[in-house]
């Protein structure tokens, strides 16, 4: 039995030395850490390697729920990924063991408030956002593309996916400058 610890922040301004301290004192026998976002199992590849890694009778250690997926789905695939493989997983600062009933429901409980955590977060920054905008703060980012560009290389003739090829953008961004 192999214990195999996780870890993740989302920002590269956060710090993981907390969280492998923490697996390490749980006795972990091989720590895998990333600065990827949770709200999404796309691109990150340490969590891939670990599930893949896992075999019968390991154990996936988290600090936290949260720190292994912030959608109620992702988590839920991953738990199957877990199962499947017969390995469980295990929080440090959480009663979460998928060996145990009572653990199951726990992990099912706080991924929906890792969810609806995340949803809270969009939800005020919207919020923020639309209250800026409503006096006049808000600009949002500066153009990436320069509209003038599309549109002197189609008025030169060019097509939409050559401009796109050129300007090494999406053929979206190219309709979208040309209607301005």
């Amino acid at each position: 039995m192999t214990i195999i610890g996780y870890a993740r922040v989302s920002t590269t301004d956060q710090h993981l030395d907390l969280q492998e301290n923490a697996l390490r004192a749980a006795g972990c026998d091989l720590i895998r850490s990333e600065k990827r976002s949770g709200t999404t199992t796309a691109g990150r590849e340490e969590l891939r390697t670990v599930l893949d890694f896992l075999r019968a009778g390991d154990v996936l250690m988290v600090t936290r729920i949260d720190r292994l997926a912030r959608s109620i789905g992702d988590l839920q695939d991953i738990v199957r990924t877990v199962r499947a493989r017969g390995a469980s997983l295990k929080a440090t600062e959480q009663p979460i063991d998928t060996s145990t009933a009572a653990g199951k429901c726990f992990l099912d409980m706080l991924g929906v408030f890792a969810e609806f955590e995340t949803n809270l977060r969009k939800e005020r920054q919207l919020e923020g956002i639309a209250d800026a905008k409503a006096r006049g703060v808000y600009q949002g980012r500066k153009a990436s593309i320069d509209a003038a560009k599309v549109k002197a290389l189609k008025a030169e003739g060019m097509g939409a996916s050559a401009i796109a090829k050129t300007l090494k953008i999406g053929r979206a961004s190219v309709y979208r400058a040309l209607e301005d």
